[in-house]
């Protein structure tokens, strides 16, 4: 009986990796290009085959009709015999019935509604990612206080292409949340710190290695006060391919650092004194989280993260 309760165990563990994996590999698959029915069935069959130690398991079910979720279950089979239920190696002789276990997981998909990160938000008139498009175009978005041409989603004029915001911890990190307000740093140029100097540093030498920087902003829609009462209303997160930066005045590397030719193709993205901007354009993203809990209720802005919320 001993041998036997274990082998159920075992199978059932099988089965539960084979459920977690299929229901990640399904949402990110499908989310990225979309999917059929049978697409998703055969995507989740191959995870759910790959855990079993004998390589044989049933995906019962692929549940997609939950928007933003997906919902694996799988059972028994038998690798060498194809029954659905397992060989009982000793309990048979007591005329114990065979035995079937199962499993299942959900996937969700959710998007960011706040976090700590390099204490730089953009304005939501630079956004430019649609909803289709793996990337925007290539831009410069300046720091310009009171620039009139650039409105919020709800018309409101905001200043800018981004702003400096104040800094939570001595790590250069600003902590925020989508929908309530931040407080802005005043000043064109970034917080000069050790730490901001050793994350651009950071940023320069991966680009200089052939590496790729992205960085996840705060969005923002809207702003008012100034000076060291200044806001910015963050609307959501977008994740921007960061390729050069004038951050301070001069030519001195990490703060400036390819913002122009020939590190910039397109003359009209050239950042030189007084001007201040970052370089790039967004990108969609999507990271892999196989921690548990709720899903996210973030605005969709292209980053979202896939996670086991069931």
């Amino acid at each position: 009986m001993a041998v036997d309760v274990g082998q159920i165990y075992a199978e059932r563990a099988q089965l539960q990796n084979g459920a977690d994996a299929g229901a990640m590999a399904v949402m990110q698959a499908c989310h990225e290009t979309g999917c059929t029915q049978d697409e998703a069935e055969d995507i989740a069959a191959a995870l759910a085959d790959g855990n079993s130690n004998d390589g044989s398991s049933t995906v019962f079910e692929v549940d997609m009709s939950v928007p933003d979720e997906v919902t694996v279950r799988t059972t028994t089979r038998d690798g060498t015999s194809g029954a659905g239920f397992l060989r009982q190696m000793f309990s048979s002789a007591l005329d114990a019935p065979p035995a079937t276990v199962g499993a299942h997981a959900t996937a969700g998909l959710e998007f960011p509604s706040g976090g700590s990160a390099f204490p730089l938000a953009i304005s939501d008139c630079q956004y430019d990612l649609s909803s289709t498009a793996a990337t925007g175009e290539i831009q410069l978005i300046k720091y310009k206080p009171g620039m009139s041409d650039c409105t919020s989603t709800s018309g409101h004029t905001i200043p800018g292409g981004f702003g400096w915001l104040d800094q939570t911890d001595s790590a250069c990190h600003a902590e925020t949340d989508s929908g309530d307000n931040a407080d802005s740093d005043t000043g064109a140029d970034y917080p000069s710190t050790a730490a901001c100097d050793a994350i651009i540093q950071s940023w320069k030498d991966t680009i200089n290695g052939g590496g790729t920087v992205m960085g996840t902003f705060p969005v923002y829609d809207n702003a008012g006060g100034s000076g060291a009462g200044g806001w910015f209303h963050i609307r959501g997160y977008a994740t921007f391919n960061i390729q050069g930066w004038k951050f301070g005045g001069g030519n001195t590397e990490p703060r400036t650092f390819h913002n122009k030719a020939p590190h910039v193709a397109d003359p009209a993205d050239a950042c030189t004194d007084p001007c201040r901007g970052i370089i790039g354009q967004f990108v969609t993203y999507v990271s892999i989280d196989s921690g548990g809990g709720l899903p996210g209720v973030g605005v969709d802005l292209g980053t979202s993260k896939i996670r086991l919320i069931n």
